[in-house]
């Protein structure tokens, strides 16, 4: 696995390290001793997928409050995305900048998101799938978002939103 940090402390690219021959190639796409090599914590409980039918589809920002806080790893498997974090962390030097990271099935990359980012992503494809790991169980009680337009962050999503959720689309404004 090949780890990259993005600008935002704690969240990282990875591509899979591919070892070809004629059959094609093998690679691990996750490595609980690698991710503990690099600080993170490699405990996934729950796999999620999330199909969406139109381009422009619009997913987030989510996050879990404590003690439901977690760990994403993201990965497109059909389609194309844009996945943007959000750093949410109080303290943190780059508290309220994003990063923006387009995922498609033929480069096999993916998202780490740590705890105390906003999560989100818009499909750029229709028919788009993602397929992500999470470090903890879904609690209704502990789920929360903020507003994917919110001026606080300044966000550029690459295409205008076709579909968005009530909730997403009615989540509460950024307090620092």
């Amino acid at each position: 696995m090949i780890f990259t940090p993005t600008k935002l402390a704690g969240a990282f690219i990875i591509d899979v390290k591919k070892l070809t021959d004629h059959r094609g190639f093998f690679g691990r796409s996750w490595c609980e001793k690698e991710a503990a090599e690099h600080g993170l914590s490699a405990r996934m409980v729950q796999s999620n997928i999330s199909l969406n039918h139109r381009k422009g589809t619009l997913r987030g920002m989510h996050f879990q409050h404590p003690p439901f806080a977690e760990n994403k790893l993201v990965r497109c498997t059909r389609g194309r995305i844009v996945d943007i974090i959000v750093d949410l962390r109080p303290g943190s030097p780059t508290r309220t900048q994003w990063v923006a990271v387009e995922l498609d099935p033929a480069s096999h990359r993916m998202l780490y998101v740590p705890e105390g980012f906003g999560h989100g992503f818009q499909t750029l494809e229709d028919d788009s799938e993602v397929f992500y790991q999470v470090s903890q169980v879904y609690s209704p009680e502990h789920a929360s978002g903020v507003r994917y337009d919110d001026p606080s962050f300044g966000i550029v999503w690459p295409l205008p939103v076709t579909e968005i959720s009530a909730n997403d689309s009615t989540w509460p404004a950024f307090r620092p």
